[in-house]
C-alpha cells in the first residue's frame, strides 16, 4: 500500500513538474510573441505617406499609401512581425514613439540633431527642402539668408521648420502643414517651407491653388524609418536586411516609378 501511495505521489510530482514547465514555456512564448509586435506610425504627407480617405489619420495599413509607405510595406512583407500601422499628426506621433519599445515612425528625416534619438532603417526616399512663394509673388532668393526678413509658414515637429527656427528665421508655426498654401494666398506669410513634391500637391488638393513658385531649394535629406532606442537592435537589423533585400531586387525603384 505504501509503495502504491509513493508511486502515485511520484507520478503526481512528475505531472505537476511537466505542467509547470509547459506553463513556463507557454508564458515565455507569449512574451516573445508580444515582443515581436511592432507599432509603426506615419503622417499624412503626400505623396510620401497619404491616407486613402484624404484625412489626416488612419487606423491600419490598408488605409495608408504613398511612396515611403509602400517601401515600408515591402520591407515588412519580408519579416515575420505582427505590425500595427497608424497615421496620426506628426508632432503627436514623433513624441509618442520615443521611449516606447517596438515603436517606429516614418518617413523621418535623418539629421545630426536627431541622430542619437532613434535607431535608423533606410534610406527610403529623399526630400528637397524648398521655399515656395505664392503664384503672384515677385520674391526671388539667391541664398537662404535672403529670406531672413520674410515670414515663413511652417509647422510644429517638422524638421525643415525647426531648422529655420534654430537659424533665427521668422517661422509661423501651425499644427499641420496643410493650411500653409492658404496662408500664402491670403498674404499671411511670404514663403512656405516644405518638400518640393509635397508643396504643389497639397496646395492643389487641399485648396485648389496651382502655380506655386519654388524660389529656393536649400537642402536635401534622406528619409528613414526611425525606431525607438528601446527596441531590440536585432529587430532593427532584421528590418534593415529586409529593406536592403527589397532594394536589391528592384522593388523600391518600381515603387518610385509608380508615382512618377
Amino acid at each position: 500500500m505504501h509503495v502504491v501511495i509513493a508511486s502515485a505521489r511520484n507520478a503526481l510530482r512528475n505531472v505537476t513538474g511537466a505542467l509547470f514547465v509547459g506553463l513556463t514555456l507557454a508564458a515565455s512564448s507569449a512574451t516573445v510573441q508580444a515582443s515581436e509586435r511592432l507599432y509603426i506610425f506615419t503622417e499624412h504627407y503626400p505623396p510620401y505617406n497619404a491616407s486613402v480617405s484624404g484625412e489626416g489619420f488612419a487606423h491600419n495599413e490598408d488605409q495608408i499609401t504613398g511612396i515611403c509607405t509602400d517601401m515600408v510595406k515591402a520591407m515588412l512583407a519580408r519579416v515575420d512581425y505582427d505590425v500595427q500601422m497608424k497615421m496620426r499628426a506628426w508632432s503627436y506621433a514623433y513624441d509618442w514613439v520615443q521611449g516606447r519599445e517596438n515603436h517606429g515612425l516614418f518617413c523621418t528625416a535623418r539629421t545630426d540633431e536627431r541622430e542619437q534619438l532613434f535607431q535608423w532603417v533606410g534610406p527610403l526616399a529623399s526630400i528637397e527642402w524648398t521655399l515656395f512663394a505664392a503664384p503672384d509673388s515677385d520674391i526671388t532668393l539667391s541664398t537662404l539668408d535672403d529670406a531672413k526678413d520674410l515670414r515663413i509658414a511652417g509647422y510644429r515637429g517638422d524638421v525643415m521648420s525647426q531648422y529655420l527656427v534654430d537659424q533665427g528665421f521668422n517661422v509661423i508655426m501651425n499644427t499641420s502643414g496643410d493650411v500653409n498654401p492658404r496662408r500664402l494666398a491670403l498674404g499671411q506669410a511670404d514663403l512656405w517651407v516644405t518638400d518640393g513634391l509635397v508643396g504643389p500637391l497639397v496646395a492643389e488638393d487641399e485648396h485648389g491653388i496651382t502655380g506655386l513658385k519654388p524660389v529656393l531649394v536649400f537642402r536635401e535629406t534622406p528619409m528613414y524609418l526611425a525606431i525607438s532606442l528601446e527596441t531590440s537592435p536585432g529587430i532593427v537589423a532584421d528590418l534593415q536586411k529586409a529593406l536592403d533585400g527589397a532594394r536589391s531586387e528592384g522593388e523600391l525603384d518600381a515603387i518610385v516609378a509608380r508615382y512618377e
